[in-house]
């Protein structure tokens, strides 16, 4: 099974280059099969990983909360299973 991470965050106005950056700069202690980012309206930055294994498995690797003076709010995290591929 593929289990998706969702890690978001909203960064202090106009610094979210300064939060993009820092989230890439985040390694993890494991290799995900995949690990995109994607930055967004209002300062917000979006970090996707897969992973192989079960939905429960909460021993996953995940970004640490950004600086305390670098974000507007707590950060959001979520898990999903993947429930397929579809292609058009």
């Amino acid at each position: 099974m593929t289990v998706a991470l969702m890690w978001e965050a909203r960064a202090v106005p106009g610094r979210g280059a300064e939060l993009l950056t820092w989230a890439r700069g985040q390694s993890l202690s494991g290799a995900p099969l995949r690990r995109e980012t994607f930055r967004a309206p209002q300062d917000r930055v979006l970090v996707i990983t897969w992973w192989d294994g079960s939905y429960d498995d909460s021993g996953r690797p995940e970004l640490p909360d950004p600086p305390g003076d670098l974000v507007a709010r707590p950060v959001h995290r979520w898990r999903f299973e993947s429930a397929g591929v579809d292609i058009p």
